[in-house]
């Protein structure tokens, strides 16, 4: 993947979070600045999606620990047991903000 088709895939990708959050039935506020993707959650608890474009992989920080993912099989997947990202962050998201919560690409 080149660093243009890496760019274009994460700004799709950061979109389609911010969509999937805004879609959600959860309480939480949304700032995005570039590549960084911030959601504090009701609690004030805060989990920071970023890109990594040297690494061309997006990152997820959260209480439960950081997570990276790579572009693999059309879809971004964990570099280190190959879940895809929207199901990481659908439990990141629930186990930190207490609610059940499923997201997915819009």
């Amino acid at each position: 993947m080149t660093e243009s088709e890496f760019l274009a895939q994460a700004e799709l990708t950061l979109t389609a979070i911010e969509r999937a959050i805004d879609a959600a039935d959860i309480d939480a506020e949304i700032d995005r600045s570039g590549g960084v993707l911030t959601l504090e959650l009701e609690n004030s608890s805060k989990i920071v999606v970023n890109t990594q474009a040297p690494m061309q992989q997006i990152w997820i920080a959260a209480r439960s620990g950081g997570f990276h993912f790579g572009w693999s099989d059309g879809a971004w997947r964990d570099t280190r047991d190959g879940r895809e990202l929207f199901g990481v962050l659908s439990a990141v998201v629930s186990t930190q903000g207490g609610v059940p919560v499923v997201l997915a690409p819009r």
